[in-house]
């Protein structure tokens, strides 16, 4: 099956491979790497490489500590504020969608919370203007870089003097982009990284002096750099498996990836832009390489050609549940080949639609 889901999503045959022999003998251990100590050596390993991998591929410095997290990307809509939003102390969040609206959401509980822009209106089809933060007294400003659900996407991390933060689930190492405009920034997996069951945090050294609360030690990002992700027991197989994406996404190199990405997310929405059948639905320059959403012709085509792609080995590409219609993920384990498949699908289904 080719697939498409946004999450978990698909992965690349050798990392499965790989993964797979590490269950039954971790690196010539004798020991599974489901039975390996997360406080032995070789965890130890494991998380030093990845850390140093995150930091080769993000262009970052000492100054930055990686984590990798459990809790998904709730838990950091809840750990951002509870570390950095004092009660009284307001926070920015450019509300581009569901998942940045979400994380506004989270915040109102520690903090104020002020929406510096939005696309409401225009039911999330286009990214909101950036907004402007001069004279802004504002904690930190929050943005969603890209949008699975709408299929928008933030072309660049922009500059900000106030402290900005930044969910990069869907679109992280992807292409290149300058990741130390973010005072912090997160992705959840299984999208372009590893798999489901862990989270990836980014974080500048300067911000762990920033928090503003007492939290439990498992909420608070001191405490996780100063146990260097090893608070309590951590999730060993889904960091492992990140990090066989990182060396896969290291050998292919980011400017091939994000070279295909360009070329994955043009053939699409050039066949989407050219079919009778289907109707994109986002602004085209805000439109997501990343996740590709549009309309079939009526709801009874749109089920007819879902029927159609699981008959001819193609899954995953029903809309979100709350918008319906089709989503299509071009994470980095997609092929160029994989989405010419999908292309052609559509065309043979436009010539036999009746």
């Amino acid at each position: 099956m080719i697939n498409f889901n946004a999450g978990p999503a698909a992965l690349p045959l050798e990392v499965l491979q790989q993964a797979s022999e590490a269950v039954i003998d971790y690196n010539r251990s004798g020991l599974s790497i489901l039975e390996i100590p997360h406080r032995g050596k070789l965890f130890d390993d494991i998380l030093e490489e990845s850390k140093v991998l995150v930091k080769e591929l993000c262009g970052l410095g000492d100054d930055y500590d990686v984590l990798w997290l459990q809790g998904g990307g709730r838990l950091q809509f809840a750990m951002i504020p509870m570390n950095f939003l004092a009660e009284n102390a307001t926070a920015g969040y450019v509300d581009s969608g569901h998942w940045s609206t979400e994380a506004m959401e989270y915040a109102a509980y520690y903090g104020k919370v002020k929406t510096l822009s939005t696309s409401k209106e225009y039911n999330y089809t286009q990214l909101p203007n950036w907004p402007s933060l001069k004279g802004e007294d504002l904690s930190y400003v929050h943005f969603t870089s890209n949008n699975t659900i709408y299929g928008s996407q933030w072309p660049e991390i922009p500059k900000s003097e106030i402290p900005l933060i930044s969910d990069m689930s869907s679109d992280i190492f992807s292409c290149r982009r300058d990741y130390t405009n973010c005072a912090l920034f997160y992705a959840v997996a299984q999208k372009n990284l590893g798999a489901v069951g862990n989270t990836l945090v980014a974080i500048r050294k300067d911000m762990t002096e920033r928090i503003v609360r007492s939290v439990p030690p498992m909420l608070s990002f001191k405490e996780q750099v100063a146990k260097k992700s090893v608070l309590n027991t951590a999730p060993v197989f889904p960091i492992y498996v990140s990090l066989l994406m990182l060396r896969w996404i290291i050998d292919k190199g980011i400017d091939a990836i994000a070279q295909d990405t360009n070329t994955k997310a043009s053939l699409l929405y050039n066949e989407i832009d050219r079919n009778t059948l289907f109707t994109g639905i986002v602004k085209k320059e805000d439109r997501s390489k990343m996740n590709v959403v549009f309309l079939g012709k009526d709801k009874k085509m749109e089920q007819q050609f879902l029927e159609f792609c699981e008959e001819n080995d193609v899954t995953g590409i029903a809309g979100h549940r709350s918008v319906g219609a089709f989503r299509v993920s071009l994470y980095n384990a997609i092929s160029v080949a994989n989405v010419q498949t999908l292309i052609s699908l559509m065309q043979d289904f436009e010539k036999n639609y009746q």
